[in-house]
């Protein structure tokens, strides 16, 4: 039957200027490194719900509430979500000018780290999509959800990748997950692969009306765990 032809999720998370997609249909986990956003929405195009792991909205002034209230639910890693920019922020061509444009309207600078996102950013900004079958997600919202009793460290450490395989054992066969990483190409980092999958938890949670938000319930302000 394959995928094309079986209720599918998909999980998505950017790579260095790529994107790692993580495609679960209920029972096959198969994984692949897009160039695009363009080339992510054509691989995901059977997909029922695709959870994307970078900010689907902006807001116009301050900060979004999802958010916030991401944060608060991580607690210790808060440090793990970057603000997202105001969307004029978005118009300017340098760290500085980004900078002055997010001070003028908030009175905060933004971070390196989210210029770096920019254009990231910009490229799911640039493309249409349903809301309510393109949700943001946050990996480390997800895992935290799917494993509470679980003090994640770093995902960056060995102790912390062996955090994450255990926590999606719940959800999938770990040789499912060892063997879709092993058939990526070599670029991707170990925490970027189980981040896309982490993302499919939560696209496969809010496909079934069994998920958590932060925010709004719809698309407007939301991140989906």
């Amino acid at each position: 039957m394959g995928f094309q032809g079986r209720k599918t999720v998909a999980g998505v998370d950017g790579a260095k200027g790529k994107w790692v997609v993580a495609l679960f249909d209920g029972q096959d986990l198969r994984m692949s490194v897009e160039p695009d956003v363009q080339a992510v929405l054509a691989a995901t195009r059977w997909c029922d719900v695709v959870g994307v792991d970078m900010p689907l909205s902006l807001p116009e002034s301050g900060y979004r509430v999802s958010e916030l209230e991401a944060k608060s639910f991580l607690g210790p890693a808060r440090s793990s979500i970057f603000h997202t920019p105001v969307r004029a922020v978005l118009d300017t061509q340098t760290y500085e000018d980004a900078c002055a444009v997010s001070r003028r309207i908030t009175g905060k600078a933004i971070s390196k780290q989210t210029w770096y996102l920019m254009s990231s950013i910009r490229q799911w900004q640039d493309v249409s999509f349903a809301p309510e079958r393109v949700v943001e997600v946050h990996p480390e919202c997800s895992f935290r959800h799917m494993a509470p009793d679980t003090s994640f460290v770093s995902k960056k450490s060995a102790r912390g990748i062996g955090q994450r395989l255990s926590a999606l054992s719940t959800w999938l066969d770990p040789v499912s997950v060892h063997d879709a990483m092993a058939s990526l190409p070599v670029e991707p980092a170990a925490d970027d692969a189980l981040d896309a999958v982490a993302a499919a938890w939560s696209a496969w949670r809010f496909g079934r009306g069994k998920h958590r938000y932060f925010g709004t319930s719809d698309g407007v302000d939301r991140i989906v765990a």
